[in-house]
């Protein structure tokens, strides 16, 4: 059938001969959901606000399917997310801080519904793979990307896979050690107390001080100290992985001045020891805010596939 016969309502289904796939960006505030070619070729996307799983993953469905037929899904989502293939709980949203999304099955019921193979993994694991195979971590063979925002996750690409092993990684909920200027503060994670996202997250910033980093004076003291925490991080991920890249990204990263003052402090922190200028090596994303949904892309290319 010539691509002009196929019917309207199915017309996402084939382009230049090749079935669409569909992508999802599951965060717990919205779900970005696309359809097209690829990270760089999308045909359609919508934000659904993230409610309760029943509906937020129902008006998902609804809106795949008026699209017409997908080959398959790359679902990036929040989490903690049961990543393990044999997992009799493999593609459950698990013990999350998101009220009404514990033990919620979010992949199978997905990839049921619209008939497809997913490929899953985590929203900042994702977000890793899109920076590594088309922004700011092309051509690197370790890759970090971190969020700064709601809430504070990352994810790392060794090679061409994500790590995983028996869940995830957590690195927002490391502990760094406390700035000078910030023993006081507990800490807001329900978990940890004053781990990093405890320490250096939005609403951690906004239950210290009563306003976001941004809204902040730039002489204000909270610059340094989010800084410090997040050049902690960085420090951490030097040490861990040996990677060519760091990229932070999220709200809290919006701040005027904050990446040069985590630069700075990194640098300082790391010294010569680890044989790289940690400065040169912390970067913005190069997608922007499209890492994730990317990512998602490339996910389901390799569900297709039958690959990781």
């Amino acid at each position: 059938m010539a691509i002009a016969q196929v019917c309207a309502a199915n017309w996402f289904m084939l382009v230049d001969g090749r079935r669409m796939l569909g992508a999802i960006e599951a965060g717990g505030t919205k779900f970005v959901a696309a359809i097209g070619r690829g990270h760089d070729d999308i045909v359609a996307q919508v934000q659904i606000p993230t409610t309760t799983p029943e509906e937020t993953l129902q008006r998902t469905i609804d809106w795949f399917r008026a699209k017409g037929e997908i080959a398959g899904l790359g679902l990036a989502s929040f989490g903690p997310v049961d990543l393990d293939p044999v997992s009799p709980e493999w593609g459950f949203i698990i013990n999350t801080p998101k009220a009404g999304w514990g033990q919620t099955s979010i992949a199978a019921r997905l990839g049921d519904a619209l008939g497809c193979p997913v490929g899953l993994d985590t929203d900042v694991n994702a977000a890793a793979i899109g920076e590594h195979l088309y922004g700011a971590a092309r051509g690197c063979d370790v890759a970090i990307y971190v969020t700064v925002g709601t809430g504070i996750g990352g994810g790392a690409v060794v090679g061409n896979d994500t790590v995983k092993g028996s869940r995830h990684p957590e690195m927002g909920h490391i502990l760094p050690r406390r700035h000078p200027q910030d023993t006081n503060f507990a800490g807001i994670c329900p978990a940890h107390g004053d781990c990093l996202e405890g320490l250096a997250s939005g609403p951690a910033i906004k239950a210290r001080w009563g306003a976001s980093l941004s809204e902040l004076a730039q002489d204000h003291v909270a610059h340094d100290i989010i800084a410090d925490y997040l050049a902690q991080l960085c420090q951490t991920q030097i040490a861990l992985y040996s990677p060519q890249r760091i990229i932070l990204g999220g709200g809290v990263m919006q701040t005027e001045g904050i990446l040069d003052k985590i630069r700075e402090q990194a640098t300082k922190r790391a010294g010569s020891y680890f044989g790289v200028d940690a400065g040169e090596i912390i970067m913005p994303p190069g997608l922007g805010t499209r890492s994730g949904i990317s990512g998602a892309f490339e996910l389901a290319k390799r569900a297709v596939n039958g690959s990781k």
